[in-house]
Order: structure tokens, then sequence, then C-alpha cells
């Protein structure tokens, strides 16, 4: 299972952390991914970390304002997100995949909840 939190009201330029916590199993052979999704919108790829932290994907439209991490021992992936804009409300999903191919949504096994992240200009 995976819980993701974080999600808040900013203001436009603001900051928010983004977690997604797996519970009941280990997710550290998998590689973790974040999605997206404005109203009306289809999922939309932001980021995603391999099993190892080795490899790390960004859609363009966070490259330069967006880091993604985990922590191992706390089987948590981070997705830091920095001078927001209003485009980038959503509401964010974590999910994990064991497969190589991150940026699709039916590659990934596992999903969280989502997290509503609200950013006003």
């Amino acid at each position: 299972q995976l819980q993701a939190s974080g999600g808040g009201l900013v203001q436009a330029g603001g900051s928010l952390r983004l977690s997604c916590k797996a519970s009941g199993r280990s997710f550290s052979s998998y590689a973790v991914g974040w999605f997206r999704q404005a109203p009306g919108k289809g999922r939309e790829f932001v980021s995603a970390i391999s099993y190892n932290g080795a490899r790390i994907w960004y859609a363009d439209a966070v490259k330069g304002r967006f880091s993604i991490s985990r922590d191992v021992a706390k089987n948590t992936v981070y997705l830091q997100m920095n001078s927001l804009k209003p485009e980038d409300t959503a509401v964010y999903y974590c999910a994990s995949t064991p497969r190589d191919t991150v940026e699709e949504p039916h590659e990934y096994y596992y999903w969280g909840q989502g997290t509503l992240v609200t950013v006003s200009s």
C-alpha cells in the first residue's frame, strides 16, 4: 500500500514536499513515480526514481523546479516542488513498478490515493 501526503494550498512561487510511503511491503526493488491529474485532464507523468536511486526522470514541465529522492530506510519517496506555478495545481499520485519504463501510468502496479496540490496566483 502506498500513501501520498504533503499536498496543500500554496501561493505561486512557493514550495511543497510530497511524501510517498509504502506500508505492508517494501518497494526497495521498485521504481517509484509521481503523476498528476488536473481537473478535466488525463493523468500526467511528473517524475520517477529507479529502485536504487541511480536513475531519475522528470517531465519537461517540472525540470529544474522539482526534485525526487528516496529514503530506503524509511520506505519513502519524496517530491520536492519549488517555484510552484498555478498550472501545477492537480491531484498528485505516487505509484510503484518493477519495470524500468516509468513514464506511462499503465506500467505501474501499485498506486497511492493521491494528494491535492493547489497553487494560487
